[in-house]
């Protein structure tokens, strides 16, 4: 009897770590698909920025340029 409840638990406890793994798995998915939905979104303002943090570590003078319909926005960066 005591070999059947035994058994018994070892293959729960497995089967709860198979369900686990698998619901790890699902967030990570997740929040792979958040993490490129928002680099997507903000990828080129984040560019725009480290642009500028270049320019003025260099000792430039970074000129903002409007976004228009036509161009990002940008900017240069003048020695």
């Amino acid at each position: 009897m005591l070999s059947l409840y035994t058994n018994l638990m070892i293959r729960l406890r497995s089967e709860e770590k198979g369900a686990t793994a698998v619901e790890y798995g699902i967030m990570v998915a997740l929040i792979a698909v958040v993490i490129i939905a928002a680099v997507g979104l903000l990828g080129g303002s984040l560019n725009t920025m480290f642009e500028q943090v270049k320019c003025q570590v260099g000792g430039g003078t970074w000129t903002a340029v409007a976004q228009t319909a036509t161009t990002s926005a940008g900017g240069t960066c003048a020695p």
